[in-house]
């Protein structure tokens, strides 16, 4: 028979959601660093042929 767990404090939900929306933060700034890179011509990583 299904047992119901115990309910998450407030302090440990907290916690969770401020490391999952940090974790967002470094991802979108790891795009943004890329992307900025790649407009610029510095980037190492990417090899890429513009049509101009």
């Amino acid at each position: 028979m299904a047992v119901p767990k115990k309910r998450t404090s407030i302090l440990k939900k907290h916690i969770c959601k401020k490391i999952w929306k940090k974790r967002g933060y470094w991802t979108a700034l790891k795009a943004f660093s890329l992307a900025k890179s790649l407009s610029t011509g510095n980037s190492k990583s990417f090899f890429f042929t513009s049509n101009k």
